[in-house]
């Protein structure tokens, strides 16, 4: 019974992450609940291992149909990954304490914009181009990419926010870029906790097949209806990240 619990829960979370992102809505309860005596560090690491195949699914298949800048995408990949790297190694230092309080209202802030702006993110429209987007976006995804690491919740909806808002994508092209940094920020924030031994291997992988055939099949549900499909997905991810975040920040704490 544990296992059917975690296997439709890595394969719904596979399925939300490679739409808009926020799996780990779905993934990390379920992990809790399941092996609630388990230290936490190892439950994150874990939910690492299952959640990066599924992702790297969803971001081929949304390579192959959707035209994208590698000389944008690899340099702020790189970025994602460094950043995400120290914000792993500073969270063991300094507790997210006053983000984990900010961060219900800065998701609230987000779903407005985006609802209220009723055509954000519905054409692909690139506002800058060359270096100048390419510098960009290696900020965005250094910034992005440190919060994953240091506290992670709404990482790829971030990113895919950032990106319509910032850059002028819409919204099947800025997830499609989100997919490929949420791959590099796994990696790093992988690397470290498998480093320090917190990752229950069996786990992981079995979650992970399960996580992969939701991935196929969001990212493929995306590709086919496009933008307005991932606006709508969009907004009902961050609304459930604002309920989320709001109570683990106010009624948990």
């Amino acid at each position: 019974m544990d296992f059917l619990v975690l296997a439709v829960a890595a394969f719904l979370a596979g399925f939300v992450d490679a739409v808009v992102g926020g799996g780990g809505l779905i993934q990390l309860p379920a992990l809790f609940s399941v092996l609630p005596n388990t230290v936490p560090a190892t439950l994150f690491g874990t939910s690492k291992l299952a959640g990066i195949w599924g992702t790297s699914v969803a971001a081929m298949n949304y390579m192959r149909a959707v035209r994208l800048q590698w000389s944008v995408v690899l340099p702020s990949a790189v970025a994602a990954f460094l950043f995400a790297f120290a914000g792993a190694f500073t969270v063991t230092h300094i507790p997210p304490t006053y983000l984990r309080m900010a961060l219900p209202f800065i998701l609230c802030a987000v779903a407005l914009y985006t609802f209220m702006r009723k055509d954000l993110g519905t054409y692909h429209k690139p506002i800058y181009t060359g270096d100048k987007e390419r510098t960009m976006a290696m900020l965005v995804a250094a910034g992005i990419g440190f919060y994953d690491g240091f506290f992670g919740p709404g990482t790829g909806s971030f990113f895919i926010f950032l990106f319509v808002r910032l850059f002028g994508y819409d919204f099947l092209r800025a997830s499609a870029v989100a997919k490929l940094l949420n791959v590099a920020c796994n990696a790093a924030a992988l690397l470290w906790f498998g480093y320090s031994g917190h990752i229950i291997w069996p786990v992981g992988l079995a979650m992970a097949l399960c996580g992969i055939c939701g991935s196929f099949a969001g990212s493929r549900l995306a590709i086919r209806y496009g933008s307005g499909f991932v606006r709508q997905m969009f907004l009902i991810v961050v609304t459930c990240l604002i309920l989320k975040t709001a109570y683990d920040a106010f009624y948990k704490s």
